[in-house]
This record gives C-alpha cells, structure tokens and sequence, in this order.
C-alpha cells in the first residue's frame, strides 16, 4: 500500500531526493518549502501524487494549515520528515543574539511545529513514522559550529523522548544522522562554505584558516542513495531510533563516545565525593 509523506525543506538537496524516491515508487507526497516554484517539473510528471505547499517552518500557523490541508487532501499521513534547516557558522563569541535564535527557531522550534501539528492525525490512525533529520553534528561537537550543534543535540533529546511518549500509539520514530552528501551539484559539501555566517572577529582567524584546510575532506556521500536507504526505514517492521547515513564520520564518533566513557571512569571518585554522605529519605507514613 502506497504511504503519505509530508517533507519540509524539499526544494532541493536531500529532502528533495526524498520526495523523488516516493514518488518515482508510487506514494503520495506533500512538499513543502519556502517558494514552490522548483516543484514544477515534478508536478507535471507526478500530477495529484505531490501536492507543493509553500510554507515556512517557523511560522507555526502556516505549519498547523500545511499538515491539516495535507491530511485532507491525501486523506492520511504515514511519513513525516522533518528536513528543513541550516547551518550558522560562528565561534559562540562572534554569533548576534538573533543569529543563535534564528537557527534555533528553524531547526528546533520549527521540527516542534510540525510534530505537534501531525501527531494528532497518526495517534487517530494508530500509525505513522516520524523522520528527523540531524546530523553527525548532532552527536560529536567542533570548533565554529557551536548554534548548529545547539539545534541538533536539542533535538536529538527531544526526539529520543519523542519515541518513548508515542510508540503506544503505534507511532515510529527515527533520527536519521548524516555526515556529508554531496548536494551542491555533486560538489564535496565544505561547511565553511555557507550564507549564514558571523561577524568574524579577528581572534579566530588562525582558528578558521586551520579548519578551512581541512573542511569538507570527509568523503561525500550520494543523496539519492541516502533517499533509498530512508525508503527501507519507513518500510521496516521495527526501524531504528538512530541511524548514520554515510561513514565519513563514523571514526570520530566512535572516539569520542570511547572519549567520554575514559572520562567518566577516570574521574567516578570525584563523582562519588560529589555525591556526599546526605541520607534522603522518603516521606511516606509520616
């Protein structure tokens, strides 16, 4: 049985490819993005299939009407992929006060939105699998990337919690964590390379010029491979809660997950000093 996708952030890159790879397989698409105008040619192949809503993620009234006309325009909702966002760039002293909300309102605030406009129709039909898109940077940290890691490692928690408060309902719910896909017209993604970028100040010049040789090194991977693999996550009987796509990354994961299990250990007897000789006990009875 053919599925009912929603997808923000599907003008183009992978959230683009996610909507091609549904409907070249015959599901039910709305797309979504700020202007409309680069669905046309998939509108003129796929008809009816994709319905293009313009709509701007952190407007949570205009997310509230996208999600209620889809669902009754498609009559049901199976696949929400929350796709939409960006990447600010800045040392955490460069970055404006709007810049950090900016990036958080639409890759946090925004991925709210949309879940909270949506649950309502899958916990009615007693389904649905709910798509996050983070990325490698929502699990390791570096120098530059401080907002945007921000926005990812907050919805990793809210999405881990997300699974926990909807899985009686029958409602699925995978974090899907990219490293780097080549969407800039086959071009290896640089990260520095980007129109959301702070006031640079000079005192981390020598910072930036040392991670400008070596940014966007890490293999990048095929996104229409990567839209495949999420057609076998949302097709899977028990899909799972995270996921890579693409090993670029994988080593350094790996590193500093050992990283800070070292450092737990290392440092448990101060953690038990912390933790003092206070007895607490419980109010019961009294």
């Amino acid at each position: 049985m053919s599925k009912v996708w929603f997808v923000t952030g599907s003008s183009r890159g992978l959230g683009r490819e996610f909507v091609e790879a549904a409907l070249s397989r015959g599901d039910k698409v709305a797309a979504t993005a700020r202007t409309t105008e680069s669905f046309a040619e998939l509108v003129t192949e796929y008809g009816d299939a994709l319905l293009p809503l313009q709509m701007d993620v952190t407007d949570k009234a205009a997310v509230d009407q996208s999600v209620q006309r889809a669902h009754e325009h498609f009559g049901r909702l199976d696949v929400i992929v929350n796709n939409a966002g960006f990447a600010q760039i800045g040392a955490i002293e460069e970055l404006s006060e709007q810049e950090l909300r900016d990036q958080l309102e639409t890759n946090l605030f925004g991925a709210v939105w949309v879940v909270k406009a949506a649950l309502p129709y899958l916990r009615e039909q007693g389904s649905g699998n709910i798509i996050q898109l983070s990325s490698a940077a929502g699990l390791i940290a570096m120098p530059l990337g401080g907002a945007y890691h921000a926005s990812k490692w907050a919805l990793e928690g809210l999405n881990e919690a997300l699974a926990q408060e909807v899985a009686e309902f029958g409602i699925k719910v995978t974090i899907v964590e990219p490293g780097g896909f080549a969407t800039r017209k086959g071009k290896n993604p640089d990260p520095l390379a980007n129109d959301h970028m702070a006031q640079p100040s000079p005192a981390y010049d020598d910072l930036r010029k040392r991670l400008g040789a070596i940014a966007g090194k890490q293999p990048a991977g095929d996104p229409a491979a990567a839209a495949q693999a999420l057609l076998k996550i949302v097709d899977s009987d028990n899909p799972p809660l995270r996921i890579l796509f693409g090993l670029g990354f994988y080593p350094m994961i790996q590193q500093a997950y050992a990283d800070r299990l070292k450092t737990w250990s290392d440092w448990q007897d101060l953690s038990l000093e912390a933790q003092g000789n206070l007895q607490v006990t419980s109010s019961e009875g009294r």
